[in-house]
Order: C-alpha cells, then sequence, then structure tokens
C-alpha cells in the first residue's frame, strides 16, 4: 500500500539529541575524552571571568564549537553557526540543546582575546598531553621537531615598500593591476599592509609566498604533538625555535631528538648537546658536506629507528593542513595564527588518543 505524503510537520519533537546520536558514532568517545580535559581545566576557566555581571557562553561549549569547526573543516565560524542551528551531531557535542538559540558569530571575536590574553590553546593542549599520559601512550624518552610553512592571510598584492605612499589604484580599487616584474622586494624593504607579521618566504625550493612556520614537536611511540609554536619565517626559524622548544623537555632527562636535514648544522647539533639531547638528526651529505652527525651517534641502533619515526610528524602537518584548516590560517597576526596553530594540534592529539584507546570489537 503506497504511504501518503504529509506535508503539516508536527509541532513537538520528543527525541532529544542525545538519544539521536548513534551510539557508535566515533564523536561519542572524542566527547568523553575532551569533556575530561575540560574539567580539568576549571581553575583556568574561573580565572578569566568576573565574579560579578551577566554570565557568558561557557567557555567549554566555544572550545567545543572550536573543535568541531576543526574536525569537520569547517571553512568559516559564520558557517559554523550556521550549521550548528541545523546539525543536531554538532548541537549535541557542544552541549546544547535542540531548543536552545544559536550564538551570533561575533561571539568569537569577542572572546577571541580573552582566550588569547588566558592562553587557552597552550593550556588545552597540555591538558591534553597530560591526558595521554595518563593512559601510557607518550614516550619520555625520544621525540622529534619540524617545522612547515603556513600560508598567511594576504596576498602578493598587499606586500609593498614599506615607505610607499598609499594612492588609490587607478582601475579596481579592491583588486587592483599590479606588475611586480623586475622589482626587487624583500622583507628588509617592504611590508604587507593585510597582514604585517607576515613575512616573504620560500621554503623546499617553492615559490615565495607571505607565510609564518610552524613548529612542532612529537613523541615517537604514537606520534603525539606535545609542544607547538608559530614563529616568523626566517632562515634560521626552525632551528631556533625547536631549540627553545627543546630545553623544557630537556629538564626529564637525557632523550632522543630526530629531525630532518636542515637540521644538519654544527650549532643546532652543539645546542642539542649542551642540553643534554641526542641529536638523531638526518646527515646532509650533498655537495661535500661535511655532517655535524658523526658515527658517534649513527652507529647507535637508536639511531635508524629514531629517521624512521620522524617522519611521523609529516602526518601531524598533513592532517593540520588538510583538516585542521591549517593550510592558509584565516587570521592575521603571529598570535592569533599561533593560537588556532596550537589549538589544531591538540584536536589532532585527541583524534590520536581516540583512535588509540577505542577497542575494536
Amino acid at each position: 500500500m503506497r504511504g501518503n505524503e504529509l506535508l503539516q510537520e508536527p509541532m513537538f519533537s520528543y527525541i532529544s539529541a542525545e538519544k539521536r546520536v548513534p551510539k557508535e558514532h566515533p564523536l561519542r568517545p572524542l566527547r568523553k575524552i575532551v569533556d575530561e580535559v575540560l574539567r580539568g581545566m576549571n581553575r583556568d576557566f574561573e580565572a578569566m571571568y568576573s565574579s560579578v555581571g551577566r554570565p557568558s557562553i561557557p567557555p567549554e561549549q566555544l572550545l567545543r564549537a572550536l573543535l568541531i569547526q576543526a574536525l569537520y573543516s569547517v571553512r568559516s565560524e559564520r558557517m559554523l553557526m550556521e550549521q550548528l542551528d541545523y546539525n543536531m551531531l554538532f548541537r549535541w557535542f557542544v552541549g546544547l540543546s535542540l531548543d536552545d538559540e544559536i550564538w551570533d558569530v561575533t561571539v568569537f571575536t569577542k572572546n577571541r582575546d580573552r582566550l588569547l590574553e588566558a592562553e587557552v590553546a597552550k593550556k588545552f593542549l597540555d591538558a591534553v598531553v597530560e591526558e595521554a599520559r595518563g593512559r601510557r601512550l607518550l614516550s619520555n624518552e625520544h621525540y622529534s621537531v619540524d617545522g612547515t610553512l603556513i600560508k598567511a592571510w594576504a596576498g602578493q598584492k598587499s606586500f609593498k615598500k614599506k615607505d610607499a605612499a598609499k594612492t588609490t589604484p587607478p582601475d579596481d580599487p579592491g583588486n587592483p593591476t599590479v606588475n611586480f616584474r623586475g622589482e626587487k622586494r624583500s622583507n628588509e624593504t617592504h611590508q604587507s599592509r593585510t597582514d604585517p607579521e607576515a613575512r616573504l618566504y620560500r621554503k623546499g625550493g617553492q615559490e615565495s609566498l607571505l607565510s609564518f612556520l610552524g613548529h612542532l614537536v612529537i613523541e615517537n611511540r604514537n606520534g603525539l604533538v606535545v609542544c607547538a609554536e608559530i614563529s616568523s619565517s626566517t632562515g634560521t626559524a626552525e632551528r631556533d625555535t625547536a631549540v627553545s622548544m627543546l630545553e623544557e623537555l630537556s629538564r626529564a632527562g637525557r632523550i632522543t631528538v630526530g629531525a630532518d636535514k636542515a637540521y644538519d648544522t654544527k650549532e643546532f647539533v652543539r645546542k642539542l648537546r649542551e642540553l643534554n639531547l641526542t641529536p638523531h638528526v638526518a646527515q646532509n651529505v650533498c655537495r661535500n658536506r661535511h655532517s655535524a652527525i658523526d658515527k658517534r651517534t649513527t652507529g647507535h641502533a637508536g639511531y635508524d629507528i629514531s629517521q624512521k619515526r620522524r617522519k611521523r610528524i609529516e602526518e601531524v602537518f598533513g592532517w593540520m593542513k588538510t583538516i585542521g584548516l591549517m593550510r592558509q590560517t584565516r587570521h592575521r597576526g603571529k598570535e592569533r595564527v599561533g593560537w588556532m596553530f596550537t589549538f589544531a594540534a591538540a584536536a589532532y592529539n585527541l583524534v590520536r588518543i581516540r583512535n588509540l584507546t577505542m577497542v575494536t570489537p
């Protein structure tokens, strides 16, 4: 018997979002991990807000919403609010009921400074790392370090001479015609009008881009991120930032640090040895160049293992750029870009922890 289409919608629904999300949905174990991490940050959240005044949107919900944005590659906060309005799965993960009013998109703009000042992204990453350590997923002896290019939210046309006067373009003001042929452009003489902190940089033989450098330190057992930072794009930034990130780890005792050929310099290896770190750096011996890594290091079996495990850091960069929206940042300024980069690293860790601890039937 053919059923008739009912065009009149029911007035009430008696099924909650909790019941509509399947028990085997991959977001369920992730939500449990996130809730445990956020409970541990309760004191940090308390210190961010005044004890008087109108109640704000809970910071736990803001962070869960940003996690959804990273996990599902929602390209803007405006689209995130749109999907949060009608997507029951997103509402459930954030902690909203089906009848709760959706926030205005400016809620992130107004709360971003508060989250920046409290260094919430770094504290969130640290809390996720502690969660992984409590589950015995971390190595305390073997790490790897690397950097990647993060394209800035600024175009080449915004890269102009620092002392040049602002002029109205003769054609389209929004997208003027610009000819760079024959013009020598460098970070010393030019600066982006859109994002002054972005620098023109070329990495790996690719084209020069207005960019920042993202740096990660991972542990080698399961490839979990233990430290993330953003720096200006310079030729020595990868090695200099790596040393500063590894200083804190050196206090835990003797550890090994894997890295690619770009880190095979006498200065970098010397600094690691001064920090009581064993540099398992890939040897760069091209063009009759002498490597800073000798047989004292390469002769150990652990060196070959580090060279294999260090490549896991590329998996993190790949996820952060293809899923976590970090191929090109949507924010301006090193501080804001660094916040999002660190938060994306924490999101990767959460997915990795879930995958490592899920019990497959």
